[in-house]
């Protein structure tokens, strides 16, 4: 079973699973994932806990993802104190169900080796250059996240281990000819009718609103009326991308910094080696023992490629004769790695060597020697790295004089903008939910929003926005929470209960105009008098026509039998419409091009049903406590 799940971890499908935590790491780092501050937990999982900086990261990564997705529409829901509160609460919820899998896969005794990582990692897209892995392009990512190799084959693992369960899960659903074809007979099957829509406007001058309701409404929905806490910020923005501008760096410095350091311009040791591994598994003497009577063969002089491919309980790499391409230094397990790095000539082979995968046997099959670069090749590099390390050495001095002034000119920031030549910048109202980019940081709206600001009127301390932005804030408006008045909304009220009252009325009218054409009445001297007509479609999908979405629905829900022939829509926007249903039409004969992506969908959408039940399950006979401050 574990063998077959290990098969498809390999397959397009985990690849592209692993390409998704591939873009995450480049581009949101490493260290986001792999570090915790030790704060308060927001949850426990069977003893391990989620930090609350799990949490808010989750939480921005997929926030930033809705709003580059959906825009402003989204943003607008974001300040619906109920729908980010929901919105968290669904983020940490998958947060536990991902931690449920972790230990459900380790407890299933789930595993990666060292060579399925070694192989995910030189595919990823983002250590390549020219379709070929480029090791120095994958150093070169980690050192800017802040991590070593092993930090991120230990994070690698960890999810590939996760999603070997998560993919057997979801990849074992199938769906059966018969639901095909129901499928098929239900999606595709389209609708003639006949309906009339009649606007609710039609009826707004026959309602009336009355001061009671006004007060009625606002009582019903007055949490509506509450506004957010708002304030305007004046601001200094001091970024080290801005001082690269004001440093310089001569070639003189460019060409001792090589000196200094040339052995880092040099390109890695490269080996290719192949390997034979045999699973410890239940009985590790038994294995030891295989491994050492293997290793006693080969130096009797049999054939290496032979005996992996016969014996080697890496399947992957056996097809191949045991060879695992070329390795850098620190790319596969410590043990393997000094094994390998410590044959001298190609063609030498190892001693049995000990991993937590088993017992290896290591052979040497070609070496690419350390290369230094030029100076030529790599003095722009330099050039940069002077230049970053001119401005971040600025960008220090000038942090110290912010701080400085802020503090001892604390009502005023135009004295902090002229020490550091910056300008002061200054916002729009708005509240903690919607707060500008460039101010959404939590240790600037805490600062923002607190009473040393708002009531005192001081500057705030230095504010780290990153490794290389701070910024110095002072509240310039404020606007308190607050309730508004009666008065203040009456007007958006009366217009609100007008259109519901309006809405009804059309709604009631419409039901009697459905009535009538049930019992068989002519209903036509009624539509005339609204001005309304019946209009007329043919073959009406269901998903993908130009009907309104009500519509359609209702549509689809009515018989050709009996008094469910006819019933009543409300679409979105307040029309109302009477709908009745004329003809139903077949599907269309499946063919198999389209029967086998039906097949697939169906099989994919059951895959996603299994997994959710089977995470259900799993939290059901969980140890799973919230915290309840969420």
């Amino acid at each position: 079973m574990l063998e077959r799940i290990r098969e498809g971890s390999q397959g397009p499908w985990a690849m592209a699973i692993i390409a998704l935590i591939v873009l995450s790491f480049v581009f949101a780092g490493v260290g986001s994932y792999l570090t915790s501050s030790g704060t308060t937990a927001v949850a426990t999982v069977n003893g391990e806990e989620i930090s609350a900086q799990e949490l808010e990261r989750a939480y921005q990564n997929q926030r930033a993802q809705m709003e580059s997705q959906f825009g402003e529409s989204i943003a607008q829901l974001f300040s619906s104190e109920q729908y980010l509160a929901d919105f968290r609460r669904n983020v940490l919820d998958r947060l536990i169900a991902e931690k449920l899998i972790q230990q459900q896969a380790q407890d299933m005794g789930l595993r990666v080796s060292d060579e399925q990582i070694r192989e995910t990692i030189v595919q990823m897209p983002e250590f390549q250059f020219g379709g070929q892995f480029d090791n120095e392009r994958f150093q070169a990512i980690l050192r800017q996240n802040g991590f070593q190799v092993a930090d991120f084959r230990n994070y690698l693992r960890t999810q590939m281990t996760q999603n070997q369960l998560t993919a057997a899960l979801t990849n074992s659903a199938f769906s059966l000819d018969g639901e095909v074809e129901l499928a098929n007979a239900l999606q595709r099957q389209t609708r003639d009718a006949k309906y009339a829509v009649i606007s609710s406007s039609a009826f707004a001058d026959s309602v009336e609103v009355t001061d009671a309701d006004v007060e009625a409404f606002y009582n019903n929905n007055i949490a509506s009326f509450d506004t957010e806490e708002q304030v305007k910020l004046a601001y200094v923005k001091l970024s080290v991308d801005d001082l690269k501008d004001r440093v310089s760096v001569d070639e003189q410095a460019v060409r001792t910094y090589y000196d200094n350091n040339i052995n880092s311009y040099g390109k890695e040791e490269e080996r290719r080696v192949s390997h034979i591994l045999i699973d410890a598994g239940d009985d590790a003497d038994a294995a030891r023992e295989k491994a050492q009577a293997l290793k006693a063969e080969l130096d009797n002089g049999a054939d290496f490629a032979a005996l992996a491919e016969a014996n080697s309980d890496d399947t992957f790499s056996a097809e191949n004769g045991g060879d695992l391409d070329f390795i850098t230094p620190e790319m596969m397990d410590p043990a393997f790695d000094e094994a390998a790095f410590g044959l001298e000539n190609v063609g030498d082979v190892s001693d049995v060597v000990e991993t937590e995968f088993g017992f290896h046997i290591i052979k040497l099959t070609e070496l690419r020697e350390a290369q230094i670069k030029s100076f030529d090749e790599v003095a722009d590099e330099i050039r940069d790295t002077l230049l970053y390390d001119a401005a971040m050495e600025k960008y220090f001095e000038l942090q110290n004089t912010m701080a400085e002034i802020a503090f001892e000119v604390p009502d005023t920031l135009e004295d902090v903008a002229n020490a550091v030549d910056l300008p002061v910048q200054e916002s729009v109202l708005f509240s903690r939910n919607t707060a500008p980019v460039e101010l959404s940081s939590p240790a600037v709206l805490d600062a923002a929003f607190s009473s040393q600001l708002v009531d005192e009127g001081l500057n705030s301390d230095i504010i780290e926005l990153d490794d290389e932005n701070i910024v110095v804030v002072r509240v310039t408006e404020h606007l308190p929470q607050r309730t508004q008045s009666l008065d203040e909304v009456r007007e958006g009220i009366e217009a609100s209960v007008k259109a519901d009252k309006a809405k009804e009325a059309a709604e009631a009218w419409a039901f009697d105009i459905a009535q009538q054409v049930r019992a068989g009445e002519s209903v036509d001297d009624a539509l005339a008098a609204k001005s309304v007509t019946w209009e007329t479609v043919q073959a009406v999908p269901r998903a993908g026509g130009t009907l309104a979405r009500a519509i359609v629905d209702t549509l689809f829900s009515l018989a050709l039998e009996g008094e469910k022939k006819v019933d009543v829509a409300t679409t979105v926007n307040g029309d109302v419409a009477v709908v009745e249903l004329e003809a139903v039409n077949a599907a269309p004969v499946l063919d198999a091009e389209l029967g086998e992506s039906l097949k697939q969908r169906l099989a994919q959408m059951q895959g996603q049903r299994v997994y959710q039940q089977y995470i259900e399950a799993l939290r059901a006979k969980a140890d799973v406590t919230v915290s309840a401050a969420l």
